[in-house]
């Protein structure tokens, strides 16, 4: 019997009180607000046409919560490689009020003081990857921002700091695949995907 390559379909949360104002959101715990939970709904109605083997989410509940009113919490795994960067010191920061403590500051470059480096965040994508590539079918998995774009990088084998090149919106889907049937093709199917409401 063939197996099928897993298609990895990744989705960022939806939009919290710190979403909003720009502040780095790492490991505290925000809930999501109105919007974030409009929009978590609609990524479940966006995915609802895919048959998933597994589902993960990160045990942050803005994740979690987009998961569940996605319509996937009842056969969610939480795995905790999908948390979101340890901003350490950053926490809670806007980027202008980091720069101006670490002028030239670039995240997927630098790290955060007191938090994760990107070669941690690497580590932690490269296991969860590893874990995906040995299920057949398509995955589904909630996080935040900063840990999918790293996931991108490292799923297309490049270096951490092209991470930053992976922008994603919240409540936006990806998708990460294979070319060719080939494990040693990897592509990106699909970025940063929100669904337009009507004008």
């Amino acid at each position: 019997m063939a197996t099928e390559l897993p298609r990895l379909f990744l989705a960022r949360h939806g939009d919290t009180a710190w979403t909003d104002s720009r502040q780095r959101t790492g490991r505290t715990d925000l809930p999501l607000n109105e919007r974030g939970e409009e929009r978590a709904r609609q990524i479940g109605e966006q995915l609802r046409r895919f048959e998933f083997v597994r589902v993960f989410t990160s045990p942050l509940q803005r994740a979690s919560k987009t998961c569940a009113l996605a319509g996937f919490g009842a056969v969610a795994e939480v795995d905790p490689n999908l948390l979101e960067w340890d901003y350490g010191r950053f926490e809670g920061k806007l980027t202008k009020e980091v720069l101006s403590e670490r002028p030239g500051w670039e995240l997927f470059r630098d790290g955060c003081a007191d938090g994760e480096a990107p070669g941690d965040v690497a580590a932690r994508a490269d296991d969860f990857i590893a874990k995906v590539r040995r299920i057949d079918g398509d995955v589904l998995a909630f996080s935040s921002g900063h840990v999918i774009r790293m996931i991108a990088a490292r799923w297309l084998g490049l270096p951490p700091g092209n991470g930053r090149f992976f922008y994603c919106r919240p409540a936006s889907v990806g998708v990460l695949a294979f070319e060719h049937g080939k494990r040693d093709e990897p592509i990106i199917g699909l970025w940063n995907y929100v669904r337009q409401q009507p004008g």
